[in-house]
């Protein structure tokens, strides 16, 4: 398989931290864990700020990266790997990169009772966990 040293220095991150997020989500109580994803705020004011920082081509290439990375490596790990602990990693993944973005968290009625998602967008891209069902109803975002 040929692929340059970055994208395998990406991939290598990407694991790193989706094994971060999933030990994090898993001996911490989420508060802590949501004090590290940003300002919780409105979806309307985090779609806000996102549009604000649109337009630079660079930044959306390295969001569009991170999300290969992500949904790479999420299928490899020897670890469940779901859309909240996607989201958390790319989310880390791309403030080291000094990219905005917003995690958002939603639920959806199911026959037994309800289903969570989440999901990450920049200005540019969406990261990880899209498509999103119309049925989703978002609880939180952390801009």
């Amino acid at each position: 398989m040929r692929m340059t040293g970055a994208r395998r220095a990406l991939l290598l991150e990407a694991t790193v931290w989706l094994a971060l997020a999933r030990v994090a989500l898993l001996l911490l109580p989420f508060r802590k864990v949501a004090a590290h994803l940003g300002e919780v705020c409105l979806p309307a004011v985090a779609a806000r700020r996102i549009e604000q920082s649109s337009g630079d081509p660079e930044a959306a290439d390295d969001a569009r990266a991170v999300a290969w990375a992500i949904r790479m490596m999420a299928g490899k790990v020897p670890f469940r790997a779901v859309c909240l602990q996607q989201g958390v990693a790319a989310k880390m993944m791309l403030r080291r990169r000094g990219i905005e973005s917003a995690l958002h968290f939603g639920v959806a009625p199911n026959a037994t009772g309800l289903d969570a998602h989440a999901w990450l967008n920049t200005a540019d891209a969406k990261v990880t966990g899209y498509p999103v069902g119309k049925e989703f109803t978002e609880l939180a975002c952390w801009y």
